[in-house]
């Protein structure tokens, strides 16, 4: 593939995952202010060549971005991921359900912080609560 092909998906699946709910610059923005070069050499490998892999489909991956940005509280980054999820079709409900998945391995603690990023996210994006 070449590289025009690559950035062109890089550009697709940018625009999919983070082009539309809350408004919040994806971390690219900062690396470039950094070194341009490397930043896009990252974007194009991230969102360009691992997220365009038909193996898992986009709202599996964020599904696993998700449990694991949570898992690492990672708040900035999972805060998002989840406005991704939720932008590629991922069910809330199943969302959620992730986040619950966590009190196993990393405690209530987790839990608690990863769902209330996700009711922030939803409430900024007028989706919330979520529906039955």
């Amino acid at each position: 593939m070449s590289k025009e092909d690559i950035r062109k998906r890089t550009q697709e699946t940018a625009k999919k995952l983070f082009g539309k709910g809350i408004k919040m610059d994806p971390p690219y923005k900062m690396w470039k202010e950094f070194d341009r070069d490397l930043a896009n050499d990252f974007s194009m490998f991230i969102t360009g060549t691992l997220y365009s892999r038909p193996v898992l489909s986009l709202p599996e991956r964020q599904m696993v971005a998700c449990a694991v940005l949570a898992a690492t509280r990672s708040n900035d980054e999972l805060r998002l991921h989840v406005n991704a999820a939720l932008n590629v079709g991922c069910d809330p409900k199943k969302l959620a359900e992730v986040f619950f998945q966590l009190a196993t391995y990393c405690g209530m603690p987790t839990v608690n912080m990863a769902l209330e990023v996700y009711r922030d996210v939803l409430k900024e994006r007028g989706e919330w609560p979520i529906n039955d």
